[in-house]
């Protein structure tokens, strides 16, 4: 009974101290407990109590509060989403680059942090550009010494001059690693406002279109890259990390190994791709992964997306088409048969169906019952 009471533990910077926040919904009970802590204070400025950050007070305030409250950490302590990314680090190109006098380079001990945290290249080279950009919009000032304010007025300038909100999370993220993870402050930046996140529709081309740009392959394996894109929605990056073995012809499924969220899943494996996959095995004779280069190395990100884009022109397809248009269609089209989007979103590999239902939004059946008013 009392246990649906709960305490959200936050980490505060007060005065150049790292403090425990303490963050609860007005009760008495949690009201006379809270005061039993030593030298607990109030902060007007975070609207909750706060005692110091000492392994001696968080154990006093899990002994205070068992069996009374559930203490909720999850914004306390780091939880890594990192994956076990088989890629090997590359922070070369950093050291490589030439730029002007004065340029403040990203901190090595960033990169030293970026690398045992195992973040993607791809991750890397974000963080570090956004992250530069910062530090030489101060460039005459110490980093360790930018507050809140210097954040809000840097990302007001991105606001000015017409920076995107994907690119404005970027650079709060990439600024948020420095302070938290690089230097091990607290959460001393967690009430920085971030740009609401908008929802875009998803572009989905017709059936007719995805046949049209698979007929245009320049060659067999363009054809089958493109078609399992298509039938098994997947991701760019999961298609190149297929294996020889993920093709699980006796079941007509597809294993999709360490996908996004680090998750294993299976998907569908078309008949016609099969047959064509045979074919296609036959005359390259991959040897690791399903999809190699000249030297048998894993086939490249960019020439994924060249193949589709260049097909896509090909095949008289007017608007842009990238790999994840093929995965928007797959799951827009399987909504349209019939297909229940409980196994839509298993399929796709998400972690609700809430993200599944944006496809909802495309789907012709979801309009074919409205009669248009210009026609009644």
């Amino acid at each position: 009974m009392a246990l649906n009471l709960h305490i959200t533990l936050k980490h505060l910077f007060i005065d150049d101290v790292p403090q425990i926040g303490l963050k609860f919904y007005a009760n008495d009970t949690l009201q006379i407990l809270i005061k039993k802590l030593d030298n607990v204070k109030w902060s007007k400025e975070f609207t909750m109590f706060y005692v110091r950050n000492t392994k001696t007070n968080l154990d006093a305030i899990f002994k205070t509060f068992k069996g009374v409250a559930w203490i909720d950490t999850k914004y306390f302590f780091e939880i890594t989403r990192a994956k076990e990314l088989n890629e090997i680090f590359d922070a070369d190109w950093v050291y490589k680059r030439k730029h002007q006098e004065n340029y403040k380079f990203c901190p090595e001990s960033y990169l030293r942090k970026l690398e045992l945290k195992k973040y993607a290249n791809n991750t890397v080279k974000t963080y570090v550009s956004c992250f530069e950009s910062f530090i030489n919009y101060y460039n005459e000032q110490d980093i360790n010494k930018l507050d809140e304010n210097d954040i809000r007025n840097y990302l007001a300038f991105l606001i000015k001059t017409n920076r995107s909100d994907s690119y404005i999370n970027q650079a709060i993220n990439s600024i948020k690693f420095y302070y938290e993870t690089v230097l091990g402050l607290p959460n001393r930046f967690y009430s920085i406002e971030r740009p609401r996140k908008s929802i875009k529709l998803p572009v989905v081309l017709s059936k007719g279109d995805v046949l049209s740009i698979i007929s245009n392959a320049n060659n067999l394996k363009h054809k089958c890259i493109i078609s399992l894109l298509y039938s098994a929605g997947l991701r760019r990056s999961e298609l190149l990390n297929l294996k020889l073995t993920d093709i699980e012809s006796n079941r007509m499924l597809i294993r999709v190994r360490d996908a996004k969220g680090n998750k294993d899943r299976y998907t569908l494996l078309s008949k016609n791709v099969l047959k064509d996959l045979r074919v296609y095995y036959k005359k390259y004779r991959p040897v690791n992964y399903l999809f190699e280069g000249q030297n048998k190395e894993q086939y490249s990100a960019n020439s994924v997306g060249k193949v589709i884009s260049n097909t896509a022109k090909k095949a008289g397809i007017k608007i842009p088409v990238t790999p994840h248009t093929l995965r928007h269609s797959f799951a827009t089209h399987l909504l349209e048969s019939g297909t229940d989007i409980r196994y839509i979103q298993l399929l796709l590999g998400h972690n609700s169906t809430k993200t599944t239902e944006i496809y909802t939004h495309v789907a012709k059946n979801s309009f074919s019952s409205i009669k248009n008013p210009l026609d009644l």
